[in-house]
């Protein structure tokens, strides 16, 4: 893994496509597969990303070639794969 890639900008791939069961600030649980986390911003930035309330979750992911893939669409196709492989 690379660990100088940087996250893509206006992707917020990895803050939509999957499920998180984890609390987040004023999403107490958590969110589905699909569903845009509320602290992403126009820009799909993360406004927690600096902030100790940040789920540790979130805190773990890192960016990757492996994860992003080349574009946000493959980001995507990527993400929803591993939600689908690990779903219950």
């Amino acid at each position: 893994m690379n660990n100088d890639f940087q996250c893509r900008e206006n992707c917020g791939a990895c803050c939509i496509a999957p499920s998180i069961s984890s609390k987040i600030p004023d999403m107490p649980n958590g969110k589905r597969a699909g569903v845009a986390c509320i602290h992403l911003d126009n820009n799909y930035r993360c406004l927690l990303f600096a902030m100790p309330s940040r789920p540790l979750v979130c805190q773990n992911l890192r960016p990757c070639y492996e994860m992003c893939g080349n574009s946000r669409q493959e980001a995507f196709e990527h993400l929803e794969n591993l939600e689908e492989l690990t779903r219950p």
